[in-house]
């Protein structure tokens, strides 16, 4: 499987990163990966999504939901704070 890189969403202190690979059996798949910390108190959490995509652009949309939903209640009632995309 080869991997397709995209680019990061930042929030409060969470980076948000879609990982998109090719499907052995044709499409895509996806997972997230979720960092917060720096130096060598960085905690990163990586899940591995369920189901194949069509488009590499439906399978990044569906990581990064998935990793909205995984930080929202990290935030309580408060909701989120800006964000900002493309960060590294």
């Amino acid at each position: 499987m080869s991997l397709i890189s995209s680019a990061g969403l930042t929030v409060g202190k969470y980076l948000i990163s879609p990982l998109v690979r090719v499907a052995d059996g044709g499409g895509y798949s996806a997972s997230v990966s979720v960092k917060s910390g720096r130096g060598s108190g960085t905690h990163d959490r990586v899940l591995r999504l369920i189901g194949r995509f069509r488009t590499p652009e439906t399978a990044r949309s569906h990581a990064l939901a998935e990793g909205m939903a995984y930080i929202r209640p990290r935030f309580g009632a408060s909701g989120f704070p800006l964000c900002n995309q493309g960060a590294e």
